[in-house]
C-alpha cells in the first residue's frame, strides 16, 4: 500500500480504534476530500513481468469496459495471476502499460488506483477485525466523501442493499463466513469503484455462495462497474462473463465471448479439453 500519512486530529491509540485500523493497513485520505473516478476504460498494454531473469508474463494486452464481466482464466502457471496482480498494484510491471481512460497508471500504487476507480476484492479475508461492520464501511467512506450527511447516507444505504443493518454493531471477527463477504463487498462498494476486481470468487464456496457471486457481478455490472474476475473454476466464470481472455505460457492465446472461447481448438488442447460444455 502507500506511504503511511497521519489523519489530521486523529487520534491512533486503544480509544480510536478505527483510526487505528486505517493506520494499521496503510490508508490513506484523500486530501481534496473527494475520490478521482474513471470513466469508461481500464486498459492493459503489452505488460511483462520476469522473476529471477525468468519470463513469466510476455506482452499482454487487455481492456475492460465499464458495465461488462470479463474473465482472465488460464492453466496454473500460464501468468494469468501475475497479469490480474499487476492490473491491482500488487506487483508491478516491467515493460508496458495500464491506463484507466488514458491516463498512465503503470507506476501508481494500490491507494492511488483505488481512487482513480478500481476497487479489488481479495480471496484472502480483508475486513478490519477490530471493527464494527459499520464503522469498517465508515472508514471507507471517510477517505472519499467529506460531507458527514452524504456519508452517513451512503452508509446506510450500503447496510440495507447488503443486508447487513442487523449486525452493523457487531465486531466483525464475529460475523459469519457469508456475512463478512457482504461486508467487504460493501466497503468496497464505498470507495464508488469504476471497476472492480474479483480475485479467486469461486474458490471453496458452496453452491449457495456460488449464487450470491453471480448476483453480485449481475449487480455490479448493472450499477455501471467494470468487473474483471480471475479464477480457477473456468465453467462457472465462463458462464458469468461477457468475454474471456485466455492466457498460455506467459502470452495471450485468445479472447473472445464464451462461446467463442469454448469453440477454439488452442483452448481446448492446451486448457479446456474436448469434452468440455457449459
Amino acid at each position: 500500500m502507500g506511504r503511511l500519512l497521519s489523519f489530521p486530529g486523529r487520534r491512533t491509540s486503544a480509544q480510536d480504534p478505527l483510526g487505528d485500523a486505517l493506520d494499521e493497513h496503510g490508508f490513506e485520505p484523500d486530501p481534496a476530500g473527494f475520490a478521482e473516478v474513471s470513466h469508461g476504460r481500464l486498459t492493459v498494454s503489452s505488460v511483462a513481468k520476469s522473476f529471477k531473469k525468468r519470463p513469466v508474463v510476455r506482452g499482454v494486452s487487455l481492456t475492460i469496459q465499464r458495465g461488462e464481466a470479463v474473465g482472465l482464466l488460464g492453466p496454473n502457471g500460464a501468468g494469468k495471476t501475475t497479469v490480474f496482480y499487476m492490473i491491482t498494484g500488487l506487483i508491478s510491471a516491467d515493460e508496458g502499460h495500464i491506463e484507466i481512460d488514458g491516463q498512465d497508471i503503470t507506476r501508481l500504487p494500490m491507494y492511488r488506483r483505488a481512487r482513480l476507480g478500481i476497487g479489488y476484492l481479495p480471496q484472502e479475508a480483508s475486513i478490519f477485525r477490530g471493527l464494527t461492520v459499520e464503522q469498517n464501511i465508515r472508514a471507507v467512506l471517510e477517505l472519499v466523501e467529506p460531507d458527514k450527511q452524504t456519508r452517513e447516507a451512503h452508509l446506510e444505504a450500503l447496510l440495507e442493499e447488503f443486508k447487513i443493518a442487523r449486525v452493523r454493531k457487531s465486531p466483525a471477527i464475529a460475523l459469519s463466513g457469508g456475512e463478512r463477504r457482504r461486508v467487504e463487498i460493501a466497503r468496497a462498494l464505498a470507495s464508488k469503484p469504476s471497476f472492480m476486481l474479483l480475485d479467486e470468487p469461486f474458490a471453496g464456496i458452496d453452491p449457495i455462495a456460488i449464487g450470491d457471486i453471480r448476483a453480485l457481478v449481475r449487480q455490479l455490472t448493472e450499477r455501471g462497474i467494470g468487473v474483471l474476475i480471475t479464477d480457477h473454476n473456468v465453467r462457472e466464470t465462463l458462464d458469468l462473463v461477457n468475454r474471456a481472455y485466455i492466457i498460455h505460457d506467459g502470452q495471450l492465446l485468445t479472447e473472445g465471448t464464451p462461446e467463442e472461447i469454448i469453440a477454439n481448438e488452442d483452448v481446448r488442447r492446451v486448457y479446456l479439453g474436448d469434452e468440455f460444455s457449459l
